[in-house]
Parts: structure tokens; C-alpha cells; sequence
């Protein structure tokens, strides 16, 4: 019998963290392995050719450095890594796809309205075109008042 595999992807956010809980979970209850995933977003390409890159972004480096961050609570659960670049929806989807995940569990801003529209949402794109069963986890906004922030490097 082959090991479950649960898909966990992250942006480094509170509400991933908080997902984070219920991916082990579910991997320690199915005797199964957590494929912790970060999508580094490529810089935009506008009509002239020219790049936009906004804010900076953390390199390369500090990403995998972050991801590697990422880990179960409980050292008994199996885990990996896989930082890949593209659009987070589709990359997430492809993975699940080419490691045969069970269960995608993912972290939602739970944005509503004209923000969601302008930014659209990656954890509907997700639940529209996996191949398995996805958990998504928002928390209340309850628990995010209370979150401290993260400290900045």
C-alpha cells in the first residue's frame, strides 16, 4: 500500500500556518507524508517587454530558506520540500497531479468582493481543477486579530 500524500502549499501567510495544523494531522491519521510547497511567482511582463517587479521580493535563496522553515510540529511526520516558479493555482494542481497527492490543504485569505475579483482567487482555482480533494482552512477573524505579526529580516 502506497503512503498517502498530502499536498500543503504555502505563501508564508498566517492563514497558511494555521492550515499547516490540519495538513499534519491528516498525514500523521493516514500514516501519510506532508509535500510542503512554495510557487514563487515570476516577475510580470508588460506590452513594452519591460518588467514590473513592485515590491521587492525576497531572493531565491530566502524563499527556500523560508520554505525549509516550514515543518511539522510533530517530528514523526514525513515530509519534503519543492519550491517550483509559475502561477501558484496551476503549479499547485500540476504537482498534485505528478505526485498523485490524496488531499491538497491550503491556507485562505478568504478575501471577498472587488479584491478578490482584481486578484483573484488561488484556493478556488485550486478547488476547480484538482485532482483530489482539497481542505481549504480560513481562520475567523478573531484569531488573526490576535496573531502577532511576523518579524521582518
Amino acid at each position: 500500500m502506497a503512503q498517502k500524500t498530502i499536498l500543503f502549499p504555502t505563501d508564508f501567510s498566517h492563514a497558511s500556518d494555521a492550515a499547516l495544523v490540519h495538513a499534519e494531522a491528516l498525514a500523521k491519521q493516514q500514516g501519510g507524508r506532508l509535500l510542503i510547497v512554495h510557487v514563487e511567482e515570476p516577475p510580470l511582463a508588460y506590452g513594452g517587454g519591460e518588467l514590473y517587479y513592485g515590491i521587492p521580493e525576497p531572493s531565491s535563496e530566502r524563499i527556500l530558506e523560508m520554505l525549509e522553515g516550514v515543518t511539522p510540529a510533530d517530528t514523526s511526520v514525513p515530509f519534503t520540500h519543492r519550491l517550483t516558479m509559475g502561477d501558484p493555482a496551476g503549479e499547485v494542481v500540476r504537482l498534485a497531479e505528478e505526485e498523485q497527492a490524496d488531499m491538497i490543504v491550503l491556507g485562505t485569505h478568504g478575501r471577498t468582493g472587488l479584491t478578490r475579483l482584481l486578484m483573484g482567487s488561488v484556493a478556488e482555482a485550486i478547488v476547480r481543477h484538482a485532482p483530489c480533494p482539497v481542505l481549504v482552512y480560513r481562520e475567523t477573524a478573531e484569531k488573526l486579530a490576535t496573531k502577532k505579526p511576523a518579524a521582518t529580516t
